[in-house]
């Protein structure tokens, strides 16, 4: 009986039309995950106006769904690694289509809010688990690169959002962009058929046929037969209980690390989502029409996704992370550039890059959150990033909406933005990259011990 490394096979693997439909649908979900986190901020001024709310329960709205992602986070991680990631999937993007979809109904603030906040739970576990399906299945030469391509998805869903608000809310009302939201419910059963299963779940539950289904796609040419088994060859799986899982996420020298990746996300996401939120507002302020603003959005989308883009191609080709440390430094150079007001005719290049390195780091973070982990603990370790990180999320609506209330300066908002990418950047330079799943299982030694002194 001949027993094959199923994650050396991955990683040596050559590109493929496999590989491309894997990011493509995962590419395609988090579009649609995308549209429905940013919905909210597209048309926040609308919603304001229309239920006669002040900016900080705006904000406290906004918010509502991002603690939703923040129990949704560690909920679906586990259970994805735990029972499978296809049903995971489809449950999530059912829940929140519908839930965002009937939220355009309902004219009570608290309605809206509670709705928003179920909505979350179903768009905070899809992320971590379409990290882990592309971090899994990309061959290694452009693991970074493909994270980076498919995580791009959500400034798309951004820049949809930005897109379908222009065209809608003036002449439909803001109910319109929410309705819209409901329409992803059709793509499910062919997102049945495109997310391929977890291979530590195929191999824990003895799935054999199906790994070699999956195995004749990822390498046509790799000879395999019915009496084929597959293994991994460092790494352990199936060992219990969700506890034991999340304990590993610490050990191996990654305790600190783990701590420095959550304190990242909890940078990242707080950057995102007050610009998210607070942009298209904060613009007005400084005296644009609602359809100037909204080209500010779409700018913003934009610039995410050419810096996830050239971001991920730097981490395949230098060091992952101190291309992260770079792009978090290079956020508070565009945020204090667009406070300083100095160069108002470069204002659409300055929110481009603010795209780029603000939720375009935050895309990166992602990619390197998903390859720093080993794949038998890889989704409970994203989903855990994740659910430390939306507390950065869910502050960040909140607290610029305070700074909204107290009528101070967008300028000064920009500011108060800006010191979260620092500290960001700091606790990116905190991490040890030699504890990586990366460099520990590197093939290349060279490699890995160039990594490790850099580390």
């Amino acid at each position: 009986m001949k027993i094959i490394n199923i994650q050396e096979l991955v990683d040596q693997a050559k590109f493929n039309r496999f590989h491309g439909l894997v990011i493509f649908w995962a590419s395609i979900i988090l579009v649609i995950d995308g549209y429905d986190i940013a919905v909210t901020g597209a048309a926040l001024p609308a919603i304001m106006n229309d239920l006669q709310i002040s900016a900080t329960t705006a904000g406290a709205l906004a918010s509502a769904s991002l603690i939703g992602m923040a129990c949704g986070s560690a909920l679906f991680g586990v259970l994805a690694d735990r029972f499978g990631r296809k049903v995971t999937v489809a449950v999530s993007v059912a829940s929140f289509s519908l839930l965002t979809a009937a939220a355009g109904l309902v004219r009570d603030p608290i309605t809206f809010g509670i709705l928003r906040f179920l909505a979350g739970l179903g768009l905070g576990g899809l992320i971590p688990i379409l990290i882990s399906v592309v971090a899994e299945y990309a061959p290694r030469s452009i693991r970074t690169r493909s994270l980076a391509l498919f995580s791009c998805g959500y400034a798309v869903g951004g820049v949809a959002a930005a897109l379908l608000g222009k065209g809608l809310i003036e002449s439909h009302g803001w109910q319109a962009v929410f309705f819209a939201a409901g329409t992803p419910v059709l793509l499910i059963p062919f997102l049945l058929n495109a997310i391929p299963e977890s291979l530590t779940l195929l191999i824990k539950q003895g799935r054999h046929a199906e790994l070699r289904e999956i195995v004749s796609k990822i390498d046509p040419s790799y000879p395999i037969d019915e009496r084929t088994r597959f293994g991994f060859g460092h790494e352990r799986h199936g060992e219990g209980s969700a506890a034991i899982s999340i304990g590993k996420i610490f050990q191996d020298g990654r305790a600190v690390s783990t701590v420095m990746l959550w304190v990242a996300n909890f940078c990242g996401l707080f950057m995102l989502y007050a610009l998210n939120t607070w942009l298209t507002k904060l613009m007005g302020a400084l005296g644009y029409s609602l359809d100037s603003a909204l080209n500010f959005l779409i700018y913003y989308n934009v610039g995410a996704v050419l810096g996830a883009t050239c971001g991920g191609w730097l981490s395949d080709k230098a060091h992952p992370k101190w291309v992260l440390f770079a792009f978090y430094g290079l956020a508070a150079v565009s945020l204090i550039a667009i406070a300083s007001g100095l160069a108002p005719n470069l204002l659409t290049l300055l929110v481009i890059a603010l795209g780029a390195f603000t939720l375009g780091t935050q895309i990166l973070t992602n990619a390197y959150g998903g390859m720093f982990y080993p794949n038998d603990i890889r989704t409970t370790a994203v989903g855990l990033n994740y659910s430390a990180g939306r507390i950065g999320g869910m502050l960040a609506p909140v607290f610029i909406g305070g700074l909204v209330a107290l009528q101070l300066t967008p300028q000064q908002s920009f500011l108060a933005i800006a010191v979260a990418s620092v500290v960001g950047a700091v606790a990116v330079a905190t991490i040890n990259h030699r504890a990586s799943a990366a460099v520990q299982s590197a093939p290349d030694a060279g490699r890995a011990s160039e990594l490790a002194d850099n580390g």
